[in-house]
């Protein structure tokens, strides 16, 4: 599977849906198709759709077009009128704060759902607590949400949302509140319980470590649409869009392939990994360029050269990220070089230096 290509299409077991919901300034149409066991990440920047979709899912926001069908039954359709309420897809939500009910002890939340489909109150309660258990959250069964620190709630948030067997679990920026000490471990955790869940489970985000660790596919979503899909290692190796390519830190250019060699503008070339022919897409890592006073002490260091006006240079971990423009074409360009390496560069605003890449950085 490409970086761009989907998935095969499901034959009835999991998720196979295409949303498409118009209105007046903005249209979705997506189609996703996920594996029961399969954790599917929708990536993008605000606007894009992912909110959208995921409302859509949970059936809060009403298809105008397109098919949902979950494990073969079919929960929406328009063409046919065929529409479940929320209330009656087996469907589990985490929301980006949680929403616990504030006056419910950890386990009276979890016990909410099953007790709402039926299940008599001694039952709920018990199943409850087998989940808290299985969250490691035992101890804290009978404190209530404000009691609970960040990791706690979002742990008490998932049993609720297993609570009720759902065939489909639907997760909402699901570590967005939590301050960055506890999303290491809380992440490294709710990875393990996804790992676990044999049913359908589609996660929005906005950071790209979280859909990285916890999806074993990511669909990127721009304008509404897709614009690229595949394992999350291939997407982030191999950006399709610019949006991509930043979230991950990558350069990434659009040329034309011939051979091993991409030719991004009249005198701009790029020699890459892998050979290919016709319209291709080149990246390479800011960490891999460098930047030179002159023309001849960027040869030295790099197979590719040439000139670079300086925009902006800001922090970046223990480098310093220096944002360009190349001169021939105006592409934008980041590289990031080690503090110690500024004293010897004139590397104020609007100032001209050389770029190199060396070569086996850039790939197609």
């Amino acid at each position: 599977m490409t970086a761009t290509t989907p998935p095969a299409r499901l034959t009835g077991e999991g998720l196979d849906a295409r949303l498409v919901l118009a209105r007046t300034d903005f249209t979705l149409d997506v189609e996703l198709f996920v594996r029961p066991g399969e954790v599917l990440a929708l990536l993008g920047p605000n606007g894009a759709g992912k909110t959208t979709a995921l409302r859509a899912l949970a059936g809060l926001a009403p298809l105008t077009g397109g098919r949902l069908r979950l494990d073969g039954e079919t929960l929406e359709e328009p063409a046919v009128r065929r529409r479940a309420a929320p209330e009656d897809r087996p469907v589990g939500v985490i929301f980006q704060d949680y929403l616990l009910f504030p006056h419910l002890t950890a386990l009276e939340n979890v016990a909410f759902g099953p007790r709402c489909h039926g299940m008599p109150r001694a039952a709920a309660r018990t199943l409850a607590a087998e989940l808290l258990a299985r969250m490691g959250l035992a101890d804290h069964a009978g404190k209530k949400p404000r009691r609970l620190s960040g990791g706690q709630a979002q742990r008490v948030a998932l049993a609720r949302a297993l609570a009720t067997n759902p065939r489909l679990l639907l997760l909402d920026e699901p570590l967005a509140a939590l301050d960055a000490g506890a999303r290491l471990d809380v992440r490294a955790e709710l990875r393990r319980h996804l790992a676990a869940f044999e049913a359908v489970a589609v996660l929005v985000t906005h950071d790209p470590v979280d859909a990285m660790v916890l999806a074993d596919r990511v669909l990127v979503i721009e304008g509404g649409r897709r614009v690229q899909e595949g394992p999350p290692a291939e997407v982030a190796r191999r950006p399709r869009t610019d949006y991509v390519a930043r979230l991950v830190g990558l350069n990434l250019f659009r040329g034309d392939a011939s051979g091993r060699t991409v030719h991004l503008a009249p005198g701009l070339t790029l020699a890459t990994t892998a050979e290919s022919q016709g319209p291709a897409f080149v990246a390479f890592p800011p960490s891999a360029v460098t930047l030179h006073a002159t023309r001849a002490a960027a040869a030295e260091a790099g197979a590719a050269v040439w000139p670079v006006t300086v925009r902006t240079l800001e922090p970046h971990a223990d480098a310093v990220r220096v944002h360009l423009t190349t001169a021939e074409a105006a592409f934008p360009l980041t590289a990031d070089l080690p503090t110690h390496s500024l004293a010897a560069l004139p590397l104020e605003p609007d100032t001209t230096v050389w770029a190199a890449l060396p070569e086996g950085e850039a790939y197609a």
